[in-house]
């Protein structure tokens, strides 16, 4: 059988810098959030991939994606378990799930307990962490 293992990504700040706009920068490496209703994706609902705008994994499904009313992309579960990895975050004053690239550890958002079926689970994630691919 074949090792799948993929390499994580290590890159310096000024790398980052110059692959990414500012405003992926300050979200992905930065730990950012978007304004609500701002960034790419919350209202896209075409069929595809969602991937990691700093190392190209993939993260999301569009079929995973749903109107959470929140004004960031959406979804109830990742690619795989791989996909993402938790972290816990106690800024601003308040306890959440902080999720992030399990690939390059890019800040994409956060996940919280009050998600639809099957899982429960929303995965609310900054639109500019992410990079959609549609369907062929």
């Amino acid at each position: 059988m074949a090792d799948t293992t993929i390499a994580k990504v290590h890159k310096t700040d000024a790398e980052w810098k110059e692959q990414l706009t500012p405003e992926q920068y300050r979200i992905t490496r930065q730990q950012g959030t978007e304004r609500a209703f701002t960034g790419p994706y919350w209202d896209s609902f075409e069929t595809g991939l969602y991937s990691c705008v700093c190392c190209d994994a993939p993260l999301f499904r569009s079929d995973t994606k749903f109107d959470a009313g929140c004004g960031w992309p959406s979804y109830f579960e990742p690619v795989s378990p791989e996909a993402v990895t938790e972290y816990r975050d106690s800024s601003h004053g308040m306890v959440r799930t902080e999720i992030r690239c399990g690939n390059c550890d890019a800040h994409l958002g956060h996940v919280f307990p009050d998600g639809p079926p099957p899982t429960g689970l929303r995965y609310c994630i900054n639109g500019h962490s992410m990079v959609f691919t549609p369907e062929k």
